[in-house]
């Protein structure tokens, strides 16, 4: 079921493409792609949530510095025999009184866990600001990569195109031949077969670049991408002369620019915190407090005349109760953890694995930038060996292409042998397509690594 469904996607949006293809619609570059998408696609709007959190989690650590304030009220009903809240005689009445209060609590010290808590919460602002920026880096490497691929679709498409006008130009003309009596029928067939596979290699090369225009779409999050379509730039130049660089020196400068090492480092710092804050439950905690309370009752009360004798009057004003019966209470509370079932011991030292964890992790981000610069570089080197090489190839294939063809057209060649020197070409032809689209990828990460990035990325 899933296969039907995705089938009929893929044909609905091919059919739209197929609908517009001939409309004029907007070309976009590379740069644009890239920036359309640092801002509308989800992942990077999630990693952005993720930073306004850590900014959220900030608010919170400066709220630990600061004392809470709760306000109390109540209003209760008693039956039957207690307590007169005002005189402390028992009666056996039904009363009803109300009381209201305010409490108030300051940490003075607490074995500087506040203070840990804020630094921690800072280095995770930063934490979640390099995450944000690799993920940006990470979304325009693979627009790069998308982009790249509609254009080497684009060119072979274009090769396959021509492949057909010549193969049905020569078809037409061997069946003027054939007409004539100057070559056999049987040639005439080749030839036929010859362009039925053109016209089958063309549908394939237009269904692979539409799917891969569906692709960017979608990594820009496009909702109208029928008309998709970007702008043609085959520039191959290394204008950055990025290969004149040793990989040492891509290194070294990768060490001080890479997001991944940065956010390893920031990472390590933050598990530092959580250490520091771990051993903070250690120590005693200092705090101040201060309540205030008044309450107020609805009966009647009981009070005492000269003798000792009670006598029963009716209640006094309610605010003037509350006048009289207000309290205040404050004092300083210490606590000394003294045993606590291993709960901090243990708190500790799991932290202190994060910490371990975090050094390994810093270093074998370190081991991996290393291996991945020197990969990067041999296989940028390779990838222009390779275009060059295939370049060279081409000429070579073109050049007994022509020759084939002389001998074809004065019969001193068959149809068979003409069509593999054809094949031959057209192989070549999409050997340089891909080894160029290739190298112009792998370039563009060992930029990366560099520190140029496809463009500017800006902080919000």
């Amino acid at each position: 079921m899933k296969i039907n469904k995705y089938n009929s996607l893929v044909f609905a949006v091919l059919f739209g493409f197929g609908l517009t293809g001939q409309a004029q619609s907007k070309q976009w570059t590379l740069e644009e792609c890239v920036r359309y998408a640092l801002e509308n696609n989800i992942t990077v709007k999630l990693s952005e949530l993720d930073v306004k959190n850590a900014e959220i989690d900030k608010r919170g650590a400066l709220g630990n510095y600061l004392p809470s304030v709760n306000g109390t009220a109540s209003h209760s009903w008693n039956i039957g025999l207690n307590q007169d809240v005002t005189t402390g005689i028992l009666r056996n009445q039904t009363t009803q009184y109300s009381s209201v209060g305010i409490n108030a609590g300051v940490d003075i010290y607490k074995g500087l866990q506040n203070q840990n808590t804020m630094r921690r919460a800072k280095l995770s602002i930063i934490a979640s600001h390099y995450q944000l920026l690799k993920m940006q880096e990470d979304i325009s490497l693979n627009v790069a990569s998308a982009f790249l691929q509609i254009l080497s679709n684009k060119e072979d498409l274009k090769v396959k195109k021509e492949q057909l006008l010549i193969d049905e130009k020569r078809y037409a003309r061997s069946e003027e031949m054939v007409n004539a009596g100057t070559i056999p029928r049987g040639d005439l067939f080749d030839l036929k077969a010859t362009v039925a596979t053109d016209k089958q290699n063309i549908a394939v090369s237009e269904n692979n670049l539409l799917i891969s225009k569906l692709s960017l779409a979608q990594l820009l999050q496009l909702k109208e991408f029928a008309d998709f379509d970007v702008v043609d730039d085959t520039n191959v130049a290394d204008e950055n002369n990025i290969l004149a660089q040793t990989p040492i020196e891509i290194y070294n400068k990768a060490k001080e620019t890479r997001t991944e090492l940065k956010l390893a480092q920031t990472n390590l710092e933050i598990a530092e915190k959580n250490v520091a804050i771990a051993k903070g439950a250690y120590q005693p905690t200092l705090s101040g407090f201060y309540g205030f309370n008044t309450r107020a009752s609805y009966s009647d009360q009981v009070r005492l005349d000269a003798s000792g004798n009670p006598y029963t009057v009716g209640p006094d004003p309610i605010f003037q109760q509350f006048s009289d019966n207000k309290g205040h209470n404050f004092g300083l509370q210490l606590n000394v953890p003294i045993f606590n079932g291993f709960s901090v011991k243990n708190n500790v030292e799991r932290n202190k694995v994060s910490l371990e964890k975090s050094k390994i992790d810093l270093e074998q981000k370190s081991l991996d930038l290393q291996r991945n610069v020197y990969t990067a570089f041999t296989d940028a080197r390779g990838a222009l060996n390779t275009y060059e090489s295939s370049t060279v190839t081409l000429e070579a294939r073109q050049q007994a292409y022509n020759y084939a063809k002389e001998k074809y057209d004065v019969g001193l060649m068959n149809s068979f042998d003409f069509t593999q020197a054809q094949t031959l070409l057209t192989n070549a032809q999409s050997d340089v397509i891909r080894t160029k689209y290739d190298y112009m990828f792998k370039i563009k990460i060992l930029e990366f690594y560099f520190g140029i990035p496809i463009v500017p990325i800006i902080t919000k």
